[in-house]
């Protein structure tokens, strides 16, 4: 079995077929195909089901598709600590994060590993959820995560560090007054319209929870790029529930922020995979864990 063979192999599953993958990797589409028969000729198993013109993972091809992007990251960290004796600390690291997270604690990790690890590029990519953050990490998607979570993220083979308590605010349309000292109690919020997140992210919940406890609060609109809530808190649609990591930009936008009393928190989590990792996934583990809560 070659390195070769597997990278087209993940390639055909992620790109949703032969003709795509080889677009992607710039080969010619029946070397892409003579690869992945020879790989099935060596595992004496069929990976794909070939319908027309498409391709099918089978059973088999599904349960490989997971190991395979685990044997090559593995053969990534192997690589890059052979680098890293000669040339410095360069490489790569693919992290997954919720896009609260994202903002914060993940740009100001990039913006520390940039000072110290220059020739370190971080890759991020968006999840809905801490579950699939975990997800993404545990398939080998990702090398590591950063996400919100109640409960510590679990799974065999993960390993997950606290960071902090995530907190959670209120942002209303510029001009809003509420409670006082910056802060609101739940029932300040009575008779209220919301600009809220699809089902499933943290925030959602946290609104569902609201709305069970107070009542008279609703939905003035339901999105799904958690981007565009602060927009259209500005424009006055409705108020909004954002981590902390937006307060800044929420304030200098011209948005009205309030802290809850009692306190809205959820823990937030770094998680990564046990087994060899990359001398640059090691680099951002360090330094997302030597910043302090």
């Amino acid at each position: 079995m070659e390195r070769r063979q597997l990278e087209y192999f993940v390639a055909i599953v992620e790109h949703g077929g032969f003709t795509h993958a080889a677009k992607a990797l710039r080969v010619a589409q029946p070397s892409l195909s003579r690869a992945i028969a020879k790989l099935e000729h060596e595992l004496d198993v069929e990976l794909f089901h070939r319908v027309g013109r498409n391709a099918v993972l089978s059973s088999a091809g599904q349960l490989m598709a997971d190991r395979a992007r685990l044997v090559l990251r593995d053969l990534d960290a192997m690589r890059a600590a052979a680098r890293a004796v000669g040339d410095g600390l360069v490489g790569r690291v693919d992290v997954a994060a919720t896009s609260s997270s994202a903002l914060e604690p993940v740009i100001s990790i990039i913006a520390e590993l940039r000072e110290r690890h220059p020739g370190v590029l971080v890759s991020t990519s968006s999840a809905l959820s801490a579950a699939e953050v975990v997800a993404m990490v545990l398939q080998g998607r990702c090398e590591a995560g950063v996400c919100g979570s109640a409960e510590r993220p679990t799974g065999q083979g993960l390993v997950a560090h606290h960071l902090r308590d995530e907190e959670f605010l209120l942002v209303a349309p510029p001009g809003t007054r509420l409670g006082g000292d910056g802060t609101v109690a739940w029932e300040d919020l009575e008779g209220m319209r919301f600009v809220v997140t699809k089902p499933a992210t943290a925030v959602r919940a946290l609104f569902d929870r609201l709305a069970a406890s107070v009542g008279e609060v609703s939905i003035a609109a339901e999105v799904g790029d958690r981007s565009v809530v602060l927009p259209m808190v500005l424009r006055g649609i409705g108020a909004g529930l954002m981590p902390d990591g937006w307060a800044d930009l929420a304030r200098r936008a011209g948005a009205e922020v309030y802290r809850f009393s009692p306190p809205e928190r959820l823990p937030q989590w770094l998680v990564h995979r046990t087994g060899p990792i990359t001398a640059a996934t090691q680099a951002f583990l360090d330094t997302t864990l030597a910043r302090p809560a």
